[in-house]
């Protein structure tokens, strides 16, 4: 997944290196000359990443939540002002097209997702308003965001008393508004021609400048996917660990309907079992290459699963996610191109339990 974005005018910043040509970060900086010296600050103090290649639009009119929660897999029908959720805009079979944040604050709901992804989803929703009372439009916003345990040391830069709680947003002065995330984590959306000040208003006041790099090293050891790097085109929910309400940090609530690619979900939770897992991976780093997106993961020479981010993580080493066959036990040897490949354990979902739609069923056959 490229993404065809102007760069960004924090790669001005000295020592910025920008991603690789054609890839999904281009338009931003990768790091800024200290990798894990970068990690290390989004990991136990405070760190700023620009993440302005994300795709923002926005929707007002009266109906905007009620007529979202129709066509997305998320209940957001009652969300309040100044909370935020995750979502998903799957296909008719349940596979992900689109993952994306929104934001309700003042009358507006905010939407962000990726750079490449972000015209594509904005033209759907433009299709699908008919005659509800909301308006998508785009928007002309960046996105930074705050890594780290100590982003309450930047409450005076930010104009803030407190930080907001988790999923919750608040205004910033002079336009924007600030959002917790997952983790140690804020994002920041502000108006793309303040881009460049905020920048150097959070560096100013003790956030370390770290690339995308950093983002995504912490990101990956989370086991946090990211659409169309550690999904592919039959990518469902649950392979993906996007199941679950606000409160869940998922990205598809199971109590509701009225959404496009419903059947599979509610199939593979009653029923089923997702076909892949999302897991870590720790790659054999005694190479000097790495493996790449969209490799296959083989098990005795046979393709057992699908390669997503690659990284090097300042305490990890080399890791990645993949999405693997259920079937593949974590002790399983594994290869991705000519590099050895071990399934992190703690990473392989629970099947304990059973399901309420398998239960059902074996009780009507005296089971």
């Amino acid at each position: 997944m490229s993404v065809d974005v102007a760069p960004s005018p924090v790669l001005q910043t000295p020592g910025a290196v920008a991603g690789a040509p054609g890839s999904p970060d281009a338009a931003v900086a990768w790091h800024y000359g200290d990798p894990f010296g970068e990690q290390k600050a989004a990991a136990q103090r405070v760190a700023v990443v620009d993440r302005s290649h994300r795709g923002v639009s926005r929707i007002t009119g009266a109906e905007r939540l009620s007529w979202l929660h129709t066509i997305t897999s998320q209940h957001i029908a009652n969300l309040h002002d100044g909370h935020s959720a995750e979502s998903l805009d799957l296909d008719l079979n349940g596979r992900v097209l689109h993952h994306f944040v929104l934001t309700d604050l003042d009358g507006t709901l905010w939407l962000d997702t990726e750079g490449g992804h972000g015209t594509e989803l904005l033209g759907f929703l433009q299709k699908m308003v008919f005659w509800a009372d909301a308006k998508p439009e785009a928007a002309d916003f960046a996105v930074l965001s705050l890594l780290g345990p100590e982003t309450d040391t930047l409450l005076p830069a930010l104009g803030l008393g407190e930080l907001p709680g988790l999923y919750a947003a608040v205004a910033l002065p002079g336009g924007g508004f600030l959002r917790r995330m997952p983790g140690d984590s804020f994002d920041l959306l502000v108006p793309r021609t303040d881009l460049a000040t905020w920048w150097t208003k959070l560096t100013s006041a003790g956030a370390r400048p770290a690339g995308m790099w950093a983002y995504e090293a912490l990101r990956v050891a989370a086991l946090r996917p990211r659409v169309g790097i550690d999904t592919d085109e039959r990518t469902i929910p649950h392979e993906a660990r996007w199941i679950g309400g606000v409160e869940e940090q998922g990205a598809v609530h199971l109590n509701k309907g009225c959404y496009r690619g419903q059947e599979t979900v509610a199939r593979v939770h009653n029923l089923g079992k997702p076909p892949r897992n999302l897991v870590l991976l720790h790659l054999d780093g005694s190479a000097d290459e790495r493996p790449a997106t969209g490799d296959d993961v083989t098990a005795g020479g046979r393709t057992v699963g699908r390669l997503g981010t690659v990284v090097d993580h300042y305490e990890l080493g080399p890791i990645a996610l993949a999405l693997v066959k259920r079937s593949v036990p974590a002790g399983t040897e594994l290869v991705v191109g000519s590099m050895a490949a071990a399934i992190d354990p703690d990473s392989v979902p629970s099947e304990e339990g059973v399901q309420a739609g398998r239960a059902a069923v074996d009780r009507l056959r005296g089971r």
